[in-house]
């Protein structure tokens, strides 16, 4: 079962305790696509730039990422600059340029129309709402959004929201999406505007997933450091969705399980810059990273 991801595929300049990367791979759909093509097919729909290079092509190629959807426009890729502070958990963005993303509005191919499981990335949600009118059977649709978009575009936001089975957000934002400044109040706020399922990612803390009936928190795995933590949230969103493909299995027990794939491919893009540590990683790196954090949270009653 093939996946459709809309997002970003972008240049990310990074600054960490760890060290610093000029200019490479970044974007939510990069981010995504590589995560989740351990477990499935993927195809990208997206922008990139005259100056976006073969090489990063060529690696999406490698990794069996269909690329039809991926628009070469003229001008210059999107381009994001950030630092982290020594709390990995804080960063400071320092310059953000849309070049070809401004204006950009998403045509699948018709090839893609036809995608059953479908992840909006952290885009305007107005182009969010464009690729849900031009899929024309839909079985598991999951988006993230970012504070930018609630504050301001949660009109448009909260016709995304009414249209989606899974809502993938930070504990900062599912905040300020619902007013409420406890978490679980958050996520039941946000329950009440169409998703069926709410997952708060929060950082080395781990994972809360939330539905009408259920709560399941999932601790982030153990590391002893952590290089970059850009990217995780996407990748993670990758592994969750590209194990729920391989296995058709998106009722509870198999949300669960994939919630800690997503945590285990997650881990490993944490342990590089950008993409670098998902470009070496195999099926087999994490399916023992899993066995281990199955042990980890093993216990009995």
């Amino acid at each position: 079962m093939s996946i459709l991801v809309v997002g970003t595929v972008a240049f990310d300049s990074i600054e960490t305790p760890s060290g610093s990367a000029e200019r490479i791979l970044g974007g939510s759909a990069s981010y995504f696509a590589m995560g989740a093509s351990f477990f499935a097919p993927v195809r990208i729909v997206g922008v990139i730039g005259r100056d976006f290079p073969d090489e990063y092509i060529d690696l999406f190629r490698r990794r069996g990422i269909d690329l039809e959807g991926l628009k070469r426009e003229s001008g210059d890729t999107f381009h994001w600059r950030g630092r982290y502070h020594e709390d990995l958990n804080v960063r400071d963005t320092i310059e953000l340029h849309l070049n070809v993303l401004s204006g950009f509005v998403p045509e699948l191919p018709e090839s893609y129309r036809d995608a059953e499981y479908v992840f909006l990335g952290n885009i305007d949600p107005e182009m969010q709402l464009e690729v849900l009118r031009q899929i024309r059977c839909l079985r598991l649709v999951a988006c993230d959004t970012m504070d930018h978009w609630i504050n301001n575009s949660l009109e448009a936001l909260r016709r995304v929201l009414g249209k989606i089975e899974m809502l993938v957000v930070n504990d900062s934002e599912a905040r300020l999406l619902s007013g409420e400044s406890n978490i679980v109040r958050a996520a039941r706020a946000i329950l009440k505007m169409g998703p069926k399922t709410v997952l708060i990612k929060r950082g080395e803390y781990g994972v809360l997933q939330f539905s009408d009936s259920s709560i399941f928190a999932v601790p982030a795995y153990p590391l002893e450091e952590v290089f970059d933590p850009t990217g995780a949230g996407d990748s993670f969103a990758g592994g969750l969705f590209g194990h729920l493909a391989r296995s058709g299995d998106p009722a509870e027990r198999g949300l669960r399980r994939a919630i800690v794939y997503g945590s285990v491919v997650a881990s490993f893009t944490v342990e590089d810059f950008g993409v670098e540590r998902l470009k070496a990683l195999s099926i087999e790196d994490i399916e023992e990273r899993y066995r281990r954090f199955v042990a980890l949270t093993d216990f009995q009653t």
